[in-house]
């Protein structure tokens, strides 16, 4: 039997912590698997002189990557089921560095949807720190806290659980110190703790209770495994002698201190054996090896674009898709970079992270492991700052280090740094993994990491991954205005919507329909610096919008789930809701709920103003920007008729990230209905009545449509608007959501059919709407694709806001337009049925107006300045 094999065969039967136990009567007690998880080893530190090791962390000794991935997500799991799913998402969870930051990184996997964020000791120029935080019992001791999204740590009644992740819970002071430090800057109402081991003693236990009492918070504790360390007297001291004799030994032993860092003579012999198998890719990396050594190669990873290197400046979920979709094509590279497939190829291979870069080589080796199959035994483990005494026995947990500078130019000054178990474990190839900041020269000194590595396996490659530069501006917000929030903007609740829009209530906006007609086609005022009469319906406009609710409310219902089923499953997990003020924020708030009822999910909602010839509201995207990845935002509106605004968002953004504003917000708009085949994602294709376009502020939250006008909105205010508190009475912004909410569970199967069918579609835009409306621009010689507005939600606001001309309706259609027939016998305005139309109906705006000019042939208003509806008088249109 070889020397390897007899020694696992007795590292099978031995406790890595023994050694320890026996010379120092160290006693490790607790529930059945807890002597799987942990080691010993002794240390040279002035607090602690033992340290407990474990075996599935990855930090110390190799383990397999999906088995230090598998015990992180497992407790994330946990800590979902103990939150409830709807909790969990909005949780975020903080790690620690160095040892945790990639078993944190795994439980926020197991949370799914969480945002992560890792202590760290490296200070980046120019970010902001958020706080910061001792460490005890370690040899390095400050923790700084440095999330690129300054929102991320925010506190108060709403703040979400904080979730703190260590590989061990021995005393509890690194935890209740982050805790004392974070809650005086943001209290919030729950924590929870997670660990592999719980080692606390019953006065540690009994610390962290009252301390929970005295924050006012619920501290919760979720672990793997859970036992206690005795300590004899005087084991500090007896620690500190023990330490002391075995490196004078080591000293004093040139064969012995030479193996703990170098292979056995078994493992030098079959060396060049694996040299020689062992395929290789690519010029040197390093410097140039002797015979005796391993040459290095770098491979180039292809890192996703804007993806992190890890948690130091936060992780989102969307950073996780996107490594996640990038993980099998950089294994592949590396397989590939490892040896010939059809030829040898090294058997037993080590991913090497850095220091703090834990997560990206964990998940790299997890990916190496499917790729490379069973065949290959694939390991993973770090380097690390923290010097611990290597001795050569079955019974410790530390066998071999191998010591060399840092190589990150270090805050804290030059020093050395160590990898342990991995000289004389027998790996035929090291891939190393270093973010771009600690590729320098000391990591391809002759002294250097590669050079140490390349003396003890057959190959060595070198992965970069870039380090992560957080957004500027992220950091250093400007001071913008906050959303306005019902009941004091709109009627609608709070957490229904926030406003991006400066309140213009008390300023006189609204201009007589005709005025502003004339105005907007002389080309003498913008529709959008002014305002009309808000609209007041009669009685039997009335009645005919509340049975049309009532007999659409199941079906708009199913264009609500669809749509919002194919954003999350396109978009998610957490969407960011920004509705088109006004027509969208209804459906913003409808979407939400559904999210809300059918998921468990709480997305955020906010209106903002576009404005069509003028662009969107570019303070307000700062402040999405300043609060939110704009890869989450998704842009909703409630119909397209000709795809003037979906042009128009598209535009706005392209001008606004080339003016320097934020990059990544996506122009694409969801939609209730899309008649128009103007967007990709949508409810329906389908021009019915959406009750909601029949009135104005009234099925709004009684909120204006925006204004935006220079003397009134300055360059950093938000885009106006007007809340109509006197309209109150008329208000039927609730019951539309409430009867089309009724029918969620009612029509839930359908919309998960057509959802699947619609996600497996082609749903490229046809832009059959924009040909439309071109050819009957031309037909009926308006010459003006402006004052076409086809389809039944403008058509409406043609007859609400607009000098209407007339109006286009399918032949044959039927009860959808029954209020537009209304609307159109109250202004006196034909309706012309025809033939091959793709909506069903359109408006035409009157081509020529100025006042005084009458009906279809110059007749566009009957009877003075006011229309009438039922022998009443309108309030404008």
């Amino acid at each position: 039997m070889s020397e390897r094999a007899t020694r696992e065969e007795t590292e099978n039967v031995v406790w890595s912590g023994d050694w320890v136990a026996e010379r120092l009567g160290v006693a490790l007690e607790g529930d059945g698997e807890l002597r799987e998880l942990l080691g010993l080893a002794l240390r040279r530190n002035p607090k602690r002189a033992h340290l407990l090791v474990s075996n599935v962390l990855g930090k110390h000794v190799p383990q397999r990557p999906s088995v230090v991935h598998g015990a992180g997500f497992e407790l994330g799991e946990r800590v979902r089921e103990l939150l409830g799913a709807r909790e969990a998402r909005r949780a975020v969870v903080l790690g620690y560095a160095e040892t945790a930051t990639g078993l944190g990184h795994a439980v926020a996997d197991g949370l799914r949807d969480a945002p992560y964020l890792h202590s760290t000791r490296r200070p980046v120029a120019g970010v902001r720190q958020a706080g910061g935080f001792e460490e005890a019992h370690s040899h390095a001791t400050s923790h700084l806290l440095l999330p690129e999204d300054p929102e991320l740590l925010a506190g108060g009644a709403e703040a979400p659980t904080l979730v703190l992740v260590d590989d061990e819970f021995s005393t509890g002071n690194t935890v209740l110190n982050t805790i004392r430090a974070l809650h005086a800057l943001h209290p919030r109402e729950r924590y929870v703790i997670v660990a592999l081991v719980d080692m606390r003693s019953a006065g540690d236990r009994d610390r962290l209770t009252a301390f929970a009492a005295e924050i006012g918070a619920r501290v919760d504790l979720v672990t793997r495994g859970a036992g206690t360390v005795t300590l004899p007297d005087g084991v500090l001291e007896r620690g500190q002698a023990l330490v002391a004799a075995q490196e004078a030994e080591q000293a004093a032993q040139p064969d012995r201190a030479a193996q703990k860092e170098q292979p056995a003579q078994a493992e030098q012999e079959a060396q060049g054996e694996r040299a020689a198998r062992a395929g290789r890719a690519g010029g040197p990396a390093g410097p140039a090896g002797g015979a005796d050594t391993a040459p290095v190669t770098r491979v180039d990873l292809d890192w996703p674009a804007g993806v992190p290197d890890g948690g130091r400046h936060g992780f989102t979920p969307a950073h996780r898709a996107a490594l996640e979709a990038a993980l099998p094509g950089m294994a592949h590279r590396v397989a590939a970079a490892l040896g010939d497939p059809t030829g040898p190829r090294p058997r037993r291979i080590l991913v090497l992270g850095f220091e703090e870069l834990m997560y990206a080589p964990l998940r790299l080796g997890t990916a190496l492991e499917e790729t490379l199959g069973a065949d290959t035994e694939v390991r993973y483990s770090t380097t690390t700052r923290s010097p611990v005494l290597a001795v050569d026995d079955p019974g410790y947990a530390i066998r071999t280090r191998l010591v060399f500078p840092a190589h990150d130019a270090p805050a804290d000054g030059p020093g050395d740094r160590y990898a342990y178990n991995v000289a004389g474990a027998g790996f035929d190839a090291v891939v190393a993994v270093v973010d771009s900041t600690a590729d320098t020269p000391e990591l391809h000194a002759p002294e250097g990491l590669l050079a140490r590595l390349a003396e003890h396996t057959g190959q060595v490659l070198l992965a970069v991954v870039p380090s992560y530069t957080p957004v500027p501006h992220r950091q250093e917000p400007a001071v913008l205005p906050e959303p306005l929030r019902g009941p004091d903007f709109s009627s609608y609740a709070p957490e229904d919507v926030g406003w991006l829009l400066q309140d213009l209530s008390d300023t006189e906006l609204e201009a007589p329909t005709e005025e502003r007609e004339e105005a907007i086609q002389s080309g003498g005022a913008h529709y959008a610096e002014s305002l009309p009469v808000e609209y007041q319906p009669s009685a039997a406009y009335q009645a005919l919008f509340t049975a049309a609710l009532e007999t659409s409310a199941a079906r708009i219902a199913r264009a609500v789930g669809t749509v919002t089923e194919t954003v999350l499953a396109e978009r998610g997990p957490r969407p960011v809701l920004v509705s088109l003020a006004r027509a969208g924020t209804p459906v913003g708030v409808l979407m939400r709920r559904w999210a809300r009822h059918r998921h468990g999910l709480d997305l955020p909602h906010y209106a903002i103003s576009i404005v069509r010839g003028r662009g969107i509201d570019a303070t307000a995207l700062r402040w999405l920007a300043a609060h939110h990845d704009p890869a989450d935002v998704v842009f909703v509106d409630g119909w397209t008729g000709k795809g003037a605004i979906t042009r128009e968002l598209a535009a706005a953004l392209e001008e606004f990230e080339a003016s320097g504003g934020p990059a990544g917000f996506d122009p694409e708009i969801s939609v209730l209905a899309d008649p128009g085949g103007c967007v990709r994602t949508y409810g329906t294709r389908e021009d019915f009545l959406i009750p909601s376009a029949c009135l104005n502020s009234t099925v709004s939250g009684l909120i204006s449509r925006t204004v935006l006008r220079a003397d009134l909105v300055g360059p950093d205010d938000f885009h106006g608007g007007k809340f109509y508190r006197e309209l109150a009475d008329s208000d039927v912004s609730g019951l539309f959501l409430d009867t089309i909410a009724a029918r969620f569970d009612e029509v839930a199967g359908r919309v998960e059919e057509e959802a699947k069918e619609l996600l497996a579609a082609d749903r490229a835009p046809t832009w059959e709407g924009w040909a439309a409306v071109e050819r009957i621009s031309e037909e009926y010689g308006i010459h003006d694709v402006n004052l076409v507005k086809p389809g039944v939600g403008e058509t409406t606001r043609v007859l609400l806001r607009r000098v209407p001309w007339k109006i286009l309706a399918q032949r044959g259609a039927g009860a959808d337009l029954e209020h537009i027939r209304l609307l159109a016998q109250q202004r006196g305005v034909p309706v012309e049925e025809v033939d091959d139309l793709p909506y069903s109906c359109v408006g035409l705006i009157h081509p020529r107006y100025t006042r005084g000019a009458t009906g279809a042939d110059g007749r566009a208003v009957a009877g003075g300045s006011a229309p009438t509806a039922g022998g009443e008088p309108v309030k404008g249109a």
